[in-house]
């Protein structure tokens, strides 16, 4: 054994590792994840309307039911338009809640139709229109008017805002300026006199 040496070999400790940056493809996998739960929350708050409101007004009054499947839906409409607004997509451009507005009721009267137009196909189509086959139908548009809402809304109505610029850019831009000097007639600086 060398003189000195007390024979244990010690490593210094390694610094903790810092969490890696996570990807641009996961963080709008993970925003994509959280706007399809709100969606599901309002739209399956506002299946709940529609079906709750087609069955009230099918039994109270003597209705068709595809027009009374059309009150249900419109009802829902206004019920998701609230929500989608205030809930989901609160986040997003509310510049321009005409445009908004316009767009909303366009693309949910195309989901309207293709809501209805399931049930009116198992109604009229081929007799299906027992009270268990209206909902099963009306329940089965539901659907496939909701997967047209959602890329409609989520493309058109409720846009994502512009991207904001990095501070850093702006911090560059400004240190970059040169300071405005004021010059007195004599052409020395105001400062100095």
């Amino acid at each position: 054994m060398e003189h000195g040496s007390s024979g244990a070999h010690t490593t210094p400790p390694t610094p903790p590792v810092a969490p890696a940056p996570r990807s641009a493809v996961r963080e709008r996998i993970d925003r994509l994840a959280r706007e399809v739960v709100k969606f599901g929350a309002v739209g399956g708050a506002g299946v709940l309307v529609n079906l709750l409101v087609f069955n009230l007004v099918r039994h109270v009054t003597d209705l068709a039911v595809v027009r009374a499947s059309i009150i249900a839906t419109v009802v829902a409409i206004v019920f998701n338009y609230l929500g989608f607004r205030y809930f989901t997509y609160r986040d997003r451009d509310k510049g321009r809640r005409t445009r908004e507005m316009s767009l909303f009721l366009l693309f949910s009267a195309v989901g309207l139709v293709i809501e209805n137009g399931v049930l009116y196909t198992a109604t009229y189509g081929f007799g299906w229109d027992s009270p268990l086959q209206s909902n099963i139908f009306k329940f089965l548009g539901i659907g496939i008017g909701t997967l047209f809402r959602f890329w409609s809304y989520r493309t058109w109505v409720f846009r994502t805002l512009p991207a904001r610029e990095p501070v850093t850019r702006a911090e560059t831009f400004l240190e970059h300026e040169q300071p405005t000097v004021v010059r007195t007639t004599d052409g020395t600086p105001a400062a100095h006199r």
